[in-house]
């Protein structure tokens, strides 16, 4: 039984990017340039806001007269929003609770074109108008396959970081973040979001020693096994009504760590596996939680 071949991406913004380019492309000329998205074959690859520029090692081909192997200067150079369009775009995702918590914890939401279709606009490259193409290749054909190779390695890199898709089109991950966060659920968020780690204390026993504390009095179900929540200052108030506790996003820290983070090896999303494994404890041992 023959191997199944493994995709170029993983996430699906990156393989959304590459069905936006064939809807105005030529899927079998885009297809061709997937070999050229190597380390092997890219000698150089960087990404200057919305442009993208590398040097790709080329093929030898005596029917253009190549004979001997040439390095080619290949651009993306994509079109950026406008200032104003990108402030009703974000005006729009700020009304919508769900668009907000997933980009502000390094997730792009699967109804994102949503937000500027409204405003007929589109995030995801949908014409030629909207990313400029260049190679010093003699193939004139658009795309060549080292173009081609370029919009591959662009997905890939979408796939450790989603939010290049923004940058792209003129808006930095820290810009959107910071206008999400003016929004209520963006100012509980963002609080949540930038609590650091506490660092560790050295100690003198390589096993801690238990100390006595005095138990806590009038504690009610919930709040021994949760915990009570501690107000901090600087923080809103939860918009559900409950005073003196702040808004919880459920496994904050593991959805902080986005669907590929740097230890993620595999093709499916990291967060997808963890809810699945959480749901199946729960499942399992549901007698005991009731």
């Amino acid at each position: 039984m023959a191997a199944k071949k493994q995709s170029i991406s993983r996430s699906w913004w990156s393989n959304k990017f590459i069905s936006a380019l064939e809807s105005y492309t030529e899927p079998g000329r885009l297809k061709r340039g997937r070999s050229y998205s190597s380390d092997y074959r890219l000698k150089s690859f960087e990404i200057d806001g919305g442009l993208v520029l590398a040097k790709v090692r080329g093929s030898v081909n005596p029917y253009f007269g190549v004979t001997k192997e040439p390095t080619y200067v290949t651009t993306l150079e994509f079109q950026p929003i406008s200032r104003s369009h990108w402030a009703a775009a974000i005006a729009l995702i700020a009304t919508k609770a769900g668009l907000i918590s997933k980009l502000m914890m390094n997730e792009i939401p699967d109804n994102i074109e949503d937000s500027f279709s409204q405003i007929n606009m589109n995030l995801l490259p949908q014409g030629v108008n909207d990313c400029k193409t260049s190679c010093s290749c003699p193939d004139y054909s658009n795309p060549c396959k080292h173009i081609a190779g370029l919009y591959y390695r662009v997905a890939q890199e979408l796939d450790k970081d989603p939010f290049l898709l923004f940058q792209l089109r003129g808006l930095s991950k820290e810009a959107l973040q910071q206008e999400l966060s003016k929004s209520a659920l963006g100012q509980a968020l963002s609080g949540e979001l930038s609590e650091t780690a506490v660092a560790a204390k050295p100690v003198t026993s390589l096993y801690t020693r238990p100390e006595i504390t005095a138990a806590p009095t009038n504690l009610s179900l919930e709040e021994f096994w949760q915990g009570i929540p501690v107000a901090q200052p600087g923080r809103p108030a939860s918009a559900g009504g409950m005073q003196g506790k702040e808004s919880v996003v459920a496994a904050i820290a593991i959805k902080k760590q986005g669907d590929y983070p740097p230890f993620w090896q595999r093709d499916n999303s990291f967060i997808e596996v963890m809810e699945e494994f959480y749901q199946r404890v729960r499942n399992k041992n549901k007698d005991i939680l009731e």
